[in-house]
């Protein structure tokens, strides 16, 4: 049997040389902030010109939060061949009114109260999603940069399935990503603020380091000691 790749989503970026640095260090996806109140937010122009570097087979992500169908469609029209990523309080329905893949956040409470968090019952709901992307819950919106309680939801459920369906963020950073890839066994991480010295400008060593840190999860999955 194949091992299986983790694939990696580095967002939040507003740099020609933080993208080049993301792709050089093995990202899968790249993501842009569409959410202005964040401070990693740039324009749909902005994220056209960025998403232009990409080189054959490294995904833009588009991240909304509440948008207007029309903000939606401009930045669309920017980066046309980008994944949507809904991190709000969008409908199901309207999440897939756009018809095009996306991603939907679930923001999930840090600390106990995690547990009561019906994941099933909302995966369920978006299964037309691409994925569930497994954020911790911040005040307002947006990422906390804190992580959730990985053990506290049955990773195995069909649902679940880590072969297709899940992304795992919140508070990753070089350190932890090996143990909670080990844990819930993700599709794919997504991290911001953990490769970063200020928000919205990544530090190229970290970016290496937490490819590596991924990388050194797949292998010690596939052997086992």
């Amino acid at each position: 049997m194949a091992q299986h790749r983790t694939r990696i989503k580095i967002c939040g970026l507003t740099r020609e040389a933080d993208v080049q640095a993301a792709v050089q260090a093995g990202a899968d996806a790249i993501g842009f902030v569409m959410y202005q109140e964040s401070a990693r937010a740039v324009s749909a122009r902005r994220a056209g010109e960025l998403a232009r570097l990409l080189p054959a087979f490294v995904t833009p992500v588009l991240l909304f939060v509440n948008a207007q169908v029309q903000d939606i469609d401009a930045a669309c029209a920017e980066v046309p061949n980008a994944t949507l990523q809904f991190h709000g309080d969008e409908s199901p329905e309207q999440c897939r009114a756009i018809g095009r893949a996306f991603l939907r956040a679930a923001r999930i409470p840090t600390g106990p109260a995690g547990a009561a968090f019906d994941l099933l019952e909302y995966a369920e709901r978006f299964s037309d999603a691409q994925a569930i992307l497994l954020d911790a819950h911040a005040d307002g919106y947006g990422g906390s940069g804190q992580s959730f309680d990985w053990t506290a939801f049955p990773w195995s459920h069909p649902l679940l399935n880590a072969s297709s369906r899940l992304v795992l963020s919140g508070g990753l950073t070089p350190a932890n990503v090996t143990d909670g890839i080990r844990r819930v066994r993700p599709w794919a991480v997504d991290v911001s603020s953990g490769v970063e010295v200020s928000k919205g400008i990544k530090d190229p060593a970290k970016l290496l380091a937490f490819v590596a840190a991924v990388r050194a999860a797949d292998a010690l999955i596939a052997n086992p000691a």
